[in-house]
């Protein structure tokens, strides 16, 4: 029984990583910004990706509850902080699942030429959602071929957009001419909108630490599968846009759908053999993007209902297992209400609606860790910590402190209207006001842990 439950190798541990933090539809959207996309990549790859890998890599070495960032945030700062957490990282999970579970018709029709109608969309989009909530009902060890498998096709994905868009740019000529000053960000408003979707996708370090159970060794596998994941998922991330950007001009970028209208538009074919494969390919690899993130959700949803800082519904447990059934059926329930009323909603720009206020809530979720890191630091030096980040006290702050003002600047830039347009406000008012509403219930959620916590 050890030996099966003991199965994650090194190698599969930096698979995983690179199945929870490496989304393939992030290319379209960054290549939308334009040129000034390769200075977002690479400063937030700097400013960001690798300082919160880093502590991540220490945090998830040293403490290796199942509870993730919750327990760390819970250890740093106490029950109030540790529910604000749990309840922001558990609530974009599945509105970004009823966000995928939107694309997966949308992504049917464009490979097949087929109009869906909305009755057999919506039977697509609930069959998306329960094959991800059943799956995750088992343990990551017996689910560890769909994670490997999902990664060797994100990466394919990646290669292949990035190797065609540098073949289109050769032979047809690039799409934008590069200037000097073209690579320097404009920061106009919509640019600067999607900044907050490259932070977006550079999240999910923390996840590794629900599959410490299953790992060989995870004090030595988090730390060396964060950084070898980190070093992949930043070329990928940044060929892929790039051969996205160099094919096809920003403003014909469709950022809902756009890996494969991009596929299509580099190839010249909206259908064929070979967009159905790389369409099928990339529906599978949002089955690996749910798969992968429910398991960190899940013990982090669950750990906090057992810390009485989310409701008891999430603590169910399997007995047998010992896998989270309760986190899993909320989260189904959730996002199936979603996708069933959308149709409905005055809005039908329904991946950014749903996706939007997905970003928020995460991004809300991981502003705590960076100080907590210090924090810890603090108040628990003895603890064993297999990876450690050197440096002076100062480095420390910079670390931490420099991707936290980071996020919180992507989430006003997401949430705030920046300008006062019609559109503009149409889309930002009603994000602002499921942010209040998220931010309101997580205060509900964080008196009451305070109160459990005085019994």
């Amino acid at each position: 029984m050890t030996e099966k439950k003991k199965s994650f190798r090194l190698y599969e541990v930096v698979l995983s990583v690179i199945t929870i933090v490496f989304v393939v539809e992030a290319a379209a959207p960054a290549a939308a910004i334009g040129n000034s996309q390769y200075f977002w990549w690479l400063f937030l790859i700097l400013a960001f990706l690798l300082p919160y890998g880093l502590i991540a890599a220490e945090l998830g070495s040293a403490y290796q509850d199942e509870g993730g960032l919750y327990d760390w945030i819970k250890r740093a700062y106490g029950p109030k902080w540790g529910a604000r957490a749990a309840w922001y990282y558990w609530i974009n999970y599945p509105l970004w699942m009823a966000s995928l579970a939107v694309i997966f018709p949308q992504v049917i029709t464009s490979i097949s030429g087929q109009e869906i109608s909305t009755f057999v969309a919506t039977v697509i989009q609930l069959a998306f959602i329960w094959t991800v909530v059943f799956i995750s009902l088992f343990r990551v060890s017996d689910s560890k071929w769909i994670l490997n498998l999902s990664a060797v096709i994100k990466v394919f994905i990646a290669l292949v957009v990035g190797c065609l868009g540098l073949y289109v740019a050769l032979t047809r000529g690039m799409a934008t001419e590069f200037t000097w000053g073209s690579l320097f960000p404009s920061m106009d408003l919509t640019s600067l909108a999607f900044v907050s979707v490259i932070l977006f996708n550079f999240m999910g370090f923390e996840v590794l630490n629900s599959f410490t159970s299953d790992m060989e060794n995870p004090r030595k596998q988090v730390p060396q599968a964060i950084v070898a994941g980190g070093i992949a998922i930043a070329f990928l991330y940044i060929f892929s846009s790039f051969g996205i950007g160099v094919a096809i001009p920003a403003e014909e970028i469709n950022t809902a759908n756009g890996l494969v209208e991009s596929l299509q538009l580099l190839t010249g074919t909206t259908m064929g053999l070979f967009i159905t494969i790389m369409g099928t390919l990339f529906l599978i690899s949002l089955f690996g993007n749910m798969v992968s993130w429910s398991y960190g959700v899940n013990y982090v949803a669950s750990y906090a209902a057992k810390n009485n800082s989310m409701p008891p519904i999430f603590g169910r447990l399997n007995e047998k297992t010992g896998m989270p059934t309760g986190a899993p059926l909320v989260n189904g329930v959730v996002a199936s209400t979603l996708v069933i009323i959308a149709p409905f909603l005055p809005s039908q720009d329904l991946f950014w609606n749903f996706f939007a206020l997905n970003i928020v809530t995460l991004l809300l979720a991981y502003v705590p860790v960076f100080p907590a890191f210090l924090q810890l630091r603090r108040i628990d030096p003895n603890r064993e910590r297999p990876f450690r980040i050197t440096g002076s006290e100062f480095r420390l702050k910079i670390i931490a402190y420099l991707p936290m003002a980071l996020l919180i600047i992507a989430i006003l830039f997401s949430v705030v209207p920046l300008e006062l347009s019609a559109e503009e406000l149409s889309f930002k008012i009603p994000l602002t006001v499921g942010t209040v509403l998220a931010i309101i219930a997580g205060e509900i959620m964080a008196a009451r842990a305070v109160r459990a916590s005085h019994r």
